[in-house]
């Protein structure tokens, strides 16, 4: 059994949120489903609640990245029994996943994430590619809607496509205030990304996509004939088979993609 942490306060600056309903924690271990051998890696495990179980259900093997130097001596007091604990001090948004996988199996990493850097970790980790083998993250309710949206509701922008582009993700279970010290104002929820093996609807040229997706969603309201100006023509579109009169959140991942690819065959050929 691991030790009880110090007190800590949470900082507003590392927007922490720390998990305490246990009820909340052994259902989100059971959708992870860790198992001996498994590369774990948690990132910003405060106070031990969702590190003490996954340890035990990983028969001791976890790495975590964690960025509040305050809370580091607390965990290494916590889980100074487990050999396999090894704690990476850093900010995820910049870590190197790549080189932390090296010639191991891919990882499966999991957290409760900050919901102010929640976005740009998730792409961060998305461009780490075949160095992941799945995610497990507890996120804003808002950002996993949209991580999992559908084409043409409202939910489905840019995220939506860029996640999609590169992952299954499915919206698991959302999770109240109550369940953490102190409340956050929103309701939080549970998404899962697996990383295709292999990608669906691969892109020639994957910068040039983000950059289509990312003008197309400019303005929701406008169609893509006003938002793509400049980038392909309404002809061009019409002969893709898509309608240049539609507006952005109705068009699908492969739709995006047709696009693209055909932007980088026409530089290709100038």
């Amino acid at each position: 059994m691991a030790s009880r942490p110090p007190v800590h306060r949470a900082r507003k600056r590392f927007g922490q949120n720390f998990l305490r309903d246990p009820g909340i924690i052994s259902r989100i271990v059971r959708a992870i489903g860790p198992r001996s051998g498994d590369r774990l890696v948690e990132i910003g495990p405060g106070q031990g609640a969702l590190t003490e179980p996954l340890l035990e259900a990983a028969d001791g093997h976890l790495e975590v990245i964690e960025l509040d130097r305050d809370l580091i001596p607390g965990l290494r007091v916590q889980f100074f029994n487990h050999s396999g604990f090894i704690i990476h001090e850093g900010d995820a948004l910049k870590f190197d996943f790549r080189a932390l996988r090296g010639e191991g199996p891919p990882l499966r990493v999991v957290g409760n994430l900050p919901y102010n850097i929640s976005t740009p970790l998730i792409g961060h980790l998305l461009e780490a590619g075949d160095a992941i083998a799945d995610m497990h993250f507890m996120l804003q309710k808002e950002v996993v809607e949209r991580l999992a949206a559908e084409p043409g509701g409202p939910d489905w922008g840019r995220l939506s496509v860029m996640a999609q582009y590169r992952c299954r993700v499915d919206a698991l279970f959302t999770v109240p205030p109550e369940a953490f010290v102190p409340r956050p104002k929103v309701d939080s929820a549970i998404v899962r990304l697996r990383p295709h093996t292999v990608l669906p609807w691969p892109a020639d040229d994957e910068t040039l996509l983000f950059h289509v997706v990312r003008q197309a969603f400019a303005q929701r309201r406008k169609t893509l004939r006003n938002n793509l100006k400049g980038v392909v023509d309404a002809d061009a579109l019409g002969a893709l088979g898509i309608d240049p009169g539609r507006r952005p959140q109705t068009l699908g991942v492969e739709e995006f993609v047709r696009i693209a690819n055909h932007l980088a065959a026409t530089e290709a050929t100038t």
